[in-house]
């Protein structure tokens, strides 16, 4: 029962969450901040779908979420090359 609600409470949070990086995503004054926001938003995903994952006991959402979590990592690190350098191979 306690981790019923524990677990509602923790989506209600990564909701919240997602709602203030999808807002600063489309409010960033500059390039880094939407980066920024880009990268807490699937780290968000991540977290929702492992708690999601322990809802509704299912194994295939650790494995999105993994497989989210090593695309945003890449994609983060080629936004920020292309944001200092120009280039993303090179």
């Amino acid at each position: 029962m306690i981790i019923e609600w524990a677990l509602n409470f923790a989506l209600l949070a990564i909701a919240l969450s997602m709602l203030l990086g999808g807002w600063r995503l489309l409010r960033g004054p500059d390039s880094c901040d939407r980066v920024l926001a880009i990268d807490t938003l699937y780290i968000n995903v991540v977290a929702l779908l492992v708690l999601l994952g322990i809802q509704q006991r299912s194994n295939l959402m650790f494995e999105v979420a993994l497989v989210i979590a090593m695309l945003g990592f890449v994609s983060t690190v080629a936004l920020a090359r292309f944001l200092s350098r120009g280039d993303v191979i090179g």
